[in-house]
Formats: structure tokens, sequence, C-alpha cells
């Protein structure tokens, strides 16, 4: 294998898990150039990556279509010897199918898996995390376990947070995708509120999480936390979480953030629950959820923007004091 591309074009969260791949990839063939392809938004991650040859972009909302056919032409012209696709879509089966590989691999759950070279299930299985079925497409290639996903921030990234780690500091990624996968909003303040003024509290987010933020801090009234929703980039906000004492997420994409830098983490479930196999891999994790069982829990794989039941327990009845792990 000289070149092998790896197809996914997912959101952030999965991107990051995708990575694991990467490096069992590497490690089988570590001298094959390998590529990815990610929709727009989430190259920023992978700028000075050790083992990606490049990476090819999707942009989905400008021109979808003529952009997949340009992609197209590129991956046919590349000549891959392996292209190894996680989505379980259509567009990227077409994409795989006429790539003109010499092995293509992918789920069975993509609608045109039956013209993949190999194509495996993609189950739900309690226990087994989504790395290890992604890793399941190469597992005949290599006995190596699926390793845990990794980002490789630069020194310039690196810099850039250094004038926040002078001090002890956790943070708190408090926005997610999904109403009922987010923690609300005055249980964060609480939180916040347990936590000792001499640790530093740094709120991250993209800019569209900024009021979300500020209206944590308005409500906690702790004199150490500051808003870099918007300020840092992905990689940036990676180099941040590995020197926390503690990184606080729902589960989303900062929770795969922290698994890649094998930072500690705190990651709480509201609707979803671990089993679906996303859940934190870093040495240190803790996972938050509600205590009583509820009928209703979970009520889907990625969250609704609503609780279906009006209720909402399975977040408000997730107690403060289960996440409070520091002084």
């Amino acid at each position: 294998m000289k070149k092998i591309l790896i197809i996914q074009t997912a959101s952030i969260g999965d991107v990051i898990l995708s990575t694991a791949l990467i490096e069992t990839l590497h490690k089988v063939y570590p001298d094959a150039a390998i590529d990815l392809l990610v929709k727009k938004g989430n190259e920023s991650l992978f700028q000075g990556h050790p083992f990606l040859h490049s990476v090819i972009v999707w942009d989905k909302r400008a021109g979808k279509y003529r952009g997949l056919f340009q992609i197209m032409k590129l991956v046919r012209r590349n000549k891959y010897d392996l292209v190894v696709n996680i989505q379980r879509f259509f567009l990227t089966g077409l994409l795989t199918v006429l790539s003109g590989a010499g092995e293509t691999r992918g789920f069975s759950k993509n609608p045109l898996s039956g013209c993949f070279t190999r194509s495996i299930q993609h189950d739900i299985l309690p226990g087994v995390h989504e790395v290890f079925r992604n890793n399941a497409l190469v597992a005949d290639l290599s006995i190596a376990v699926a390793p845990r996903p990794r980002l490789y921030p630069a020194a310039s990234d690196e810099e850039a947070v250094q004038s926040y780690i002078t001090n002890e500091f956790v943070t708190i990624s408090p926005a997610s995708l999904w109403f009922t996968k987010q923690y609300p909003v005055e249980k964060w303040a609480e939180l916040i509120r347990q936590i000792s003024h001499e640790t530093a509290v740094f709120l991250l987010g993209a800019p569209a999480d900024n009021g979300l933020c500020e209206e944590i801090i308005r409500l906690s009234g702790h004199p150490g936390v500051k808003n870099l929703s918007g300020r840092l980039t992905l990689l940036q906000s990676a180099a941040l979480m590995k020197h926390a004492r503690m990184n606080f997420t729902n589960d989303s994409a900062p929770m795969h953030l922290a698994s890649a830098m094998n930072a500690p983490v705190t990651a709480i479930y509201c609707s979803t629950v671990p089993s679906f196999g996303f859940g934190p891999l870093s040495d240190r994790s803790i996972i938050a959820e509600v205590q009583e069982k509820l009928p209703c829990r979970p009520c889907g794989l990625h969250g609704h923007k609503a609780c279906p039941e009006k209720h909402f327990r399975c977040a408000l009845d997730i107690r403060v004091e289960q996440l409070v792990q520091i002084p």
C-alpha cells in the first residue's frame, strides 16, 4: 500500500475519532502516503499532522455536487491503492466505488457497500467503542489494537495558550449541537461556584457559543472565569486542555479533543449513554449521568432539539456533586 485515502466527512467529533485509524494505518504502512477527506471546517485539525500526506476538503455548503465532482477527479487521478470509507452515506459510497482504487472498504450500512471490495457491520454494541468499529475496517491488515485518537498541536499552538497555563486551571466546554446533550446553563454555573477561587476557569467553544458562556459567567459569580469561546482554534483548545487539572464537557466534540490529547476529562451524559461507544478514552476519565434509571433514556443516538418528554430529567437530575473532583 503506497497510497491510502480515508474518508470521514461527518462532524468534528467523528473526525477526531477517525484519527485512531490514521495511527493504525501509519503503523502498518509507515512509508505510505495517507490522505484524508473531510468536510470544510474540519481541516484545521490536521495542520502539520506528521502522518498525513494531504487533507482534501469538501465544501458541502457551497456547490456540494460540483465540489464532489472535482474531488472525484482528484481521487481518480491520485490512483489510491486503498480507500477506507468511514462514512455510511450514499455520496461517499459513490466516491469510493468510482475512486478507481485497488481496494475499497467501508461499512455495510453504506447504500453502495455491495460494490466495495470489503464491507463490515457497524453495530452499536455495549462496550464496543467507535474507534474499534472503525479499526475493524482494516483489522485483517494488522493485529494491532486500535490506538487512542490523537492530534498534534504545533509549537505555535502551544505558544498561543502559554499565558493561560501559568496557574492551576480547569476548562468547561458547555455547548452542544443538540439541546438534549447539553448540561443546563444553571447547572454549569452551579458547578463553577463549587470551584476554588484560586483555580482559573476557562470556557471553551465556537464563536456562536459566546452568549451561552457569558450567561454562565454572569450566573456563576466566580471571579476567575474567562470566556475563550471563539478565541482559540481547535488545536489551540486541544493544547490548552492537555494542561488542565480537569476538562468538563458534554457528550460532544470537546470530549474527543480531550481523548486525542489524553487530557483528564469529566464527560456529562444527558439524553445519550456511554454504551453507544463514543465515550472518553483518556486515562483519567469520569462519566457523570443521572443515577435513576429513566424509561425514556436514551431517547436517541444523537440527541434532540428539545426533550421529547418535556421534563429533561436526564440532565436536571445530574447532581453537581457528581462532577466536583477538584478542590
